[in-house]
């Protein structure tokens, strides 16, 4: 029995293997849109993109992120500046776009911008710390989508959404992995309405990556920001101990994060080139090893990792 059972396993990934090699076909006539391109994993990706051949539109916050990229890249790439948070900068993204294909679809939407600040206990935060969040890594994505999705359906094409972990399993307080769970939701319902246009719509769910958005010194100031404004009631019960102890937190967290984006970029460029891309990728060993099983173990055993290795208020029972 165990024998029909290791050979039943080996051909099923053998078949996995040989489809998930397959490539489709005239990628150079392809043409992929990127947002969030001035730094990390949307930077990288379009320029590995553009080494490939395919046509790039990297949308980028700010024009000298823009000018950075076009610097690094072939004169193929072109780039627009996009604030996913404002409805008029997505539409004039989005016309933007439809000029530069003219009467061929797009074929590839990547939705890469993101943030993570602030981070914080809940009770810390304000409505509008949520909103900040919410409004770039979910509600920018879906109005960016909903905009694009025309071309890509006409295109037959890939939309990508780069998730996280933490769109899986809750570590830290705050906007961010809201944000990320609404991501993988409106992304499997997009995947389901999609599949019958021939659209494949994909999730990168990486894990820690050296990128501007785990920057360590960034994440502690803006605790700090928040501590500082937090009324006297929450620090009594917190106390400095606490701030003291999330310091030492990050520090750990930055020495385990990766420092190779192209383990998240690779999943990408696969997810938009592969005949048969995968709906998640897991990016990263951490995501691969910890997050992904932590993530289907009963609630109170997570609950219980969590609550020993996290920072503990001076006043916590």
């Amino acid at each position: 029995m165990w024998l029909y059972l290791a050979v039943f396993v080996g051909l099923y990934y053998l078949l996995r293997w040989y489809r998930e090699r397959q490539v489709v076909s005239h990628l150079r006539d392809k043409c992929v849109f990127i947002t969030g391109c001035d730094s990390g994993f949307g930077n990288q990706l379009a320029r590995q993109l553009d080494e490939r051949g395919l046509q790039v539109l990297a949308a980028c916050l700010t024009e000298k992120g823009a000018e950075r990229l076009r610097r690094q890249t072939s004169d193929r790439l072109e780039t627009v500046t996009l604030d996913v948070t404002k409805t008029d900068s997505v539409a004039a993204a989005a016309q933007w776009v439809k000029e530069r294909l003219g009467d061929r679809g797009l074929w590839g939407l990547v939705n890469n911008a993101g943030i993570a600040l602030p981070v914080a206990p809940n009770e810390w935060l304000t409505k509008q710390d949520f909103v900040t969040i919410l409004d770039v890594n979910l509600l920018g994505l879906i109005d960016v989508t909903l905009n694009l999705l025309p071309l890509v359906r006409k295109a037959r094409g890939r939309v990508v959404n780069v998730s996280s972990v933490l769109g899986r399993i809750t570590l830290f307080s705050g906007g961010y992995s809201i944000s990320k769970y609404g991501v993988e939701a409106f992304s499997d319902s997009l995947r389901r309405e999609l599949s019958y246009f021939g659209v494949k719509v994909a999730m990168i769910e990486p894990g820690f990556f050296k990128t501007a958005i785990a920057n360590k010194d960034r994440i502690f100031k803006s605790f700090l920001d928040i501590w500082d404004r937090a009324r006297p009631e929450v620090k009594q019960i917190y106390g400095e101990n606490f701030v003291t102890s999330y310091k030492e937190s990050i520090e750990q967290f930055d020495h385990k994060c990766t420092q190779d984006l192209s383990l998240v970029t690779n999943c990408i460029e696969h997810a938009l080139t592969a005949c048969h891309p995968r709906t998640r990728y897991s990016a990263g060993w951490d995501a691969k090893l910890f997050y992904l099983p932590v993530s289907y173990m009963p609630t109170f055993l997570v609950d219980a990792i969590l609550y020993w290795s996290s920072p503990r208020p001076t006043k916590a029972l």
